[in-house]
């Protein structure tokens, strides 16, 4: 960034921070001069003295006096003007402090606990996992049995390969196996010194090498070309046994004819090696036996690894050009049967040796990074770069105990580790720090360690000890298709902050991030800022320097939200119930918080500078709101200056507040929908309320409509709070009978702006309507749709120039007043608002172009069909004969109210008593978000459990199939 400014620096796209660009030195500088400033007793620099004393920086002279106040302003989020060094010092720490933990939580890695444990039958230990490119699982235990298991380790098939012998005889142990995938068939390695082969889909006997020179104790197999492979294997002589083979087919039917032994046809290693075919290449460096072989064939090289220090790791091309060439010696050596065999070794400039103390005991190398890992006795991972052995680039500390198995996994960036007491860890390639730990209590593994194996296509680490283990990665969830998002979950609520030019988003998942409107890029972000809990809704303090966040934790936080400074707790006493909405207002010279949701009273806290407390309670409740306020959840509030505020609950109640003297001004019950049908109970849950703020408190207009709200259906309902209130009128602002989730006004309240539940906006001329009662809606001036999923807000921003939404199909987009889009938050390409060329206008976002109910209107599909018919696909097979057999009394009710459970009418929700509650949870979470989102319930949200039903086969699929039914549901 700082090339780029060095570049251009003039370029308003690429403009630097201060605080990206103040280093040690002008730090230094800077508390100099405070220090200068304290001698002369002034200890708070205003903003002149402040950018003075930047200018004077050697760093920062070109600075533009814009940045300097911008950084001002951020660090005098209270607006006292003066800003003192130790508040300088906090600013320019936490900013840098959220950002490293923003890297983290996007380097982050966590295995499920605890782990998939599948227990095994008393017997031999697994010697070793393969996931064939079939997708099955293969175990082999030393006593012969091989087992094959699905990814999640369901037991799909065993079988012991090794015949049972005579009294007398021996058994037959396995040491090692391989697949081999290209020609269906298992190798495996024995204690008699053979290497058998086997059908891999039936584990028929093929063939089998036998009389090798020692115990082969570690396979390795690679394809090397058309009908050629290589096999190589360790044994206890420290030697590693290459084994080249061509006409791979050809010779495996012939050895197939061979005479058997045991049952299997047999060719001994001397015979085999006669063939043209087949080349047999032994050569010796470690002076212990081989831990691990592999053949590398991106390099093209093996690796071979033992206990012995000085021969603790060796890399040795095997290029087939080079085998019998000069590079290479022979020497004879004598066993003790008094035969002579041929042990190659290779030339010493065709190998690298890496001296490991206490040896190697497993390693990994990756040709894309150019990175090889080793583990062995001493616990610690080394990191090295191939054919350099003189030093490791990184050592890895954190086990406890020796390091059994590791394997670098690539594209993730990770290295996956398993020590012999069975905790496995995730560790970055490129930081060289521990992401994760599963330490064996956690994740429920136990017993002995004996086999590991890391699947980067199941994204999963299978353990085997007395048992069979998989640990999952935990997968983050990805955006379909070519979707664009801001946040990696629902986007919950947005703002925008007038004095900084920026948008705040907050996420389900308890994330709040910054962006630049001028141009869409992403200025800061911090997690966690309500801990585990979802951020609900958010307001900015009247200055627009501080953030106000409401949670589903039943608190408000209040925060510098330009570097992540939590500066004020404000919640009651006790467990706090989930807070739906918020709003910031000034009362002559006092600043009040209010908040309002499922506790169903109002809190007002007081914003004083005056009070020092971090945590601080509300003040006491109103006695109206006492004895006469909501008797259900409280969903939104709005504010009318200077002394009205309406709330509107979960059962139609909208109440007009005085905030002065905190008594009801008027209470007004939400309508029915005129088409609504007799038998439906409607949705009149308020979902937005909006005051009409140019007619308020003018005598001329004291009779005309002052309030607007949601309504049932997609109505929308005015209001006259004068003289006792009274209903004005109402229009129908959402085809379909969709939920409108959000209401926007224009600064002149001349365009209406409404979102409904599956991302349409329609836009209303209402500055001359519900000035008394009217008989035809207001004019529709344009609609579009902005989002696959439920809009969460709707936001007017600039003047009327812009408008701004956020959505839980996790996006937050930015449109001109006509519908233009601007671009989504997130997305690649800058813009600059003030230039059209940049817009993303006339293009689309992609998902809302293929969404089925992004389809043109039709004068039959707007007359007859319901929301239900477009959702269920089997409806609409046959629409003309639908819309013959369509009427109202088919469908479920919209919702069911305490008296239809109680009776049991409906057999599918025969709730006990205890599920009542639960029963309007369900319901408040789908008219929240939308019927798109019913699916993000998660298990804290649980609606019907068995338990608290009467019907224990009631199910969440069930439920998941009767809600969709229905639009209103």
């Amino acid at each position: 960034m700082r090339q780029r400014y060095r570049a251009d620096p003039t370029g308003a796209l690429y403009e630097l921070k201060i605080e990206q660009m103040v280093s040690i030195r002008d730090l230094k500088q800077i508390k100099l001069a405070y220090d200068e400033f304290a001698k002369a007793g002034i200890y708070m620099l205003d903003y002149a003295e402040f950018q003075s004393v930047v200018k004077k920086c050697p760093g920062l002279k070109s600075v533009k006096d814009s940045q300097i106040q911008q950084l001002f302003m951020k660090i005098d989020y209270t607006g006292d003007g003066k800003i003192e060094w130790h508040e300088f010092c906090t600013y320019v720490y936490l900013e840098n402090k959220e950002k490293e933990e923003t890297v983290r939580r996007s380097k982050m890695a966590a295995f499920v606990l605890p782990a998939i444990v599948k227990s095994l039958n008393r017997g031999e230990p697994v010697l070793r996992i393969h996931l064939p490119p079939n997708g099955t699982v293969v175990t082999l235990r030393e006593d012969g049995v091989v087992s094959f298991w699905t990814p999640k380790l369901y037991l799909k098939n065993k079988k012991n390969v090794f015949p049972e012998r005579s009294i007398g005889r021996k058994p037959k142990w396995a040491t090692d196996f391989v697949p081999m995938p290209d020609y269906n068939k298992l190798i495996i390695g024995t204690g008699s010194r053979e290497i058998q082969f086997y059908e891999l889909s039936t584990l028929e006997p093929c063939c089998q090498l036998s009389v090798l020179e020692t115990v082969p104790l570690n396979l390795d197999y690679c394809s090397t070309g058309p009908d050629e492979c290589i096999i190589v294997y360790g044994d206890t002589q420290g030697c590693v046994n290459i084994l080249l083979m061509k006409s791979v087919r050809e010779k495996l039917r012939l050895w197939k004819r061979l005479p058997q032994v045991d049952n299997m046809p047999n060719i001994s290693i001397d015979h085999a090696v006669q063939s043209p075919e087949i080349t047999f290449i032994r050569w010796k460096f470690h002076q212990d036996w081989v831990s691990k072989v592999k053949y590398f064939q991106s390099i093209p090289a093996i690796v071979s690894s033992s206990m012995h220090e000085d021969s603790a790791l060796v890399i040795g091309s095997i290029h087939p050009s080079t085998y019998m060439q000069e590079q290479m010696r022979e020497k004879t050596e004598v066993c003790g049967e008094g035969k002579s065999m041929k042990l190659a070794q290779r030339a010493t400039s065709h190998q690298t040796v890496f001296t490991v103390p206490k040896g190697v005991t497993t390693f990994d190398f990756c040709k894309n990074r150019n990175l090889l890992v080793t583990g062995g006795m001493d616990t610690l991972l080394r990191m090295w770069m191939p054919y350099v052995p003189r030093k490791p680039t990184g050592i890895l500390k954190g086990h406890t105990a020796p390091v059994s198995y590791l394997c670098i996994a690539s594209e993730e960036g990770h290295i996956f580790s398993v020590s012999t007491d069975n905790t496995a860890k995730i560790w970055h390639i490129k930081d060289q720090t521990c992401l994760f730990t599963a330490h064996p209590k956690a994740s429920q593994i136990q017993g002995e360690l004996s086999a590991c194996l890391y699947s980067s296509a199941v994204k999963g680490l299978y353990i085997a000890t007395d048992s069979l283990a998989l640990l999952s990665l935990q997968t983050k969830p990805q955006p379909k298709g070519s979707q664009i998002v801001s946040h990696k979950e629902p986007v919950l609520c947005c703002g925008y902050s007038e004095e900084f030019r920026q948008v705040v988003s907050c996420s389900e998942g308890s994330v709040v991030k910054v962006w630049d409107v001028e141009t869409g890029a992403q200025v800061f972000e911090y997690g966690c800022a309500h801990g585990e809990s979802a951020i609900t809704c958010m307001a900015f303090d009247t200055s627009g320097r501080r953030l106000v966040t409401g949670g589903r934790d039943g608190c408000l936080r209040m925060w510098n939200f330009n570097n992540g400074q939590c500066v004020k707790i404000l919640s009651r006493d006790g467990r706090c119930a989930e807070i739906c909405d918020c709003a910031y207002l000034t009362l002559h010279r006092n600043a009040f918080v209010i908040s309002v949701g499922w506790g169903r009273k109002i809190d007002i806290y007081l914003d004083s500078k005056d009070e020092t407390q971090f945590n601080q309670r509300p003040k006491p409740s109103w006695q109206d709101d006492v004895r006469n306020g909501h008797k259900e959840d409280i969903l939104c509030v709005a504010h009318c200056t200077p002394h009205l505020v309406a709330t509107g609950s979960y059962d139609g109640e909208i109440i007009v507040w005085n905030v002065v003297s905190g008594r009801i001004q008027c209470r007004f019950q939400t309508p029915r929908s005129q088409q609504s049908s007799s038998a439906h109970v409607q949705n009149k849950s308020v979902l937005s309320l909006i005051f009409l703020k140019t007619r308020a408190f003018v005598p001329e207009l004291s009779s005309s409509a002052w309030l607007v709200s949601s309504g049932s259906q997609g109505y929308v309902n005015f209001w006259s709070v004068l003289n006792g209130g009274k209903f004005v009128t109402s229009f129908q602002a959402s085809p379909l009978q969709q939920q409108i989730m959000k209401l926007a006004l224009t600064q002149d309240d001349s365009m209406l702006f409404t979102a409904n539940h599956v991302g349409f906006i329609y836009v209303y001329k209402v500055k001359k309507y519900a000035l008394g009662p009217e008989q035809n809606p207001p004019e529709k001036v344009n609609f579009w749709r902005a989002h696959i999923s439920s809009i969460t807000s709707l936001k007017i921003i600039d003047k009327d120039q812009f408008l701004l939404t956020s959505s839980m199909d996790c996006s937050v987009r930015l449109w001109s007043v006509h519908g233009e889009l601007i671009g989504t938050f997130g997305q690649e390409e800058s813009w600059s608002i003030n230039a059209p060329s940049s817009w993303k206008h006339p293009a689309v976002p992609y998902e809302i172009l293929i969404d089925p109910l992004s389809m043109p209107s039709h004068q039959i599909l707007d007359n007859e069909i319901s929301l239900s018919d477009v959702l269920n696909s089997e409806k609409t097979e046959n629409v003309n004969s639908e819309l013959d057999a369509h009427t109202d009394e088919t469908d479920p009710p919209s919702i069911l109210n305490d008296k239809d459970i109680e009776d049991g009418t409906n057999d599918s929700w025969c709730l006990s008593e205890p599920g009542r509650r639960q029963r309007h949870a369900i319901f408040k979470h789908v008219n929240r978000t939308g019927l798109k989102d019913y699916n993000t319930l998660k298990d804290s949200d649980l609606i019907v459990t068995p338990a608290t039903c009467k019907r224990p086969d009631l199910s969440l699929r069930k439920i998941d199939s009767f809600i969709s039914n229905d639009a209103e549901e």
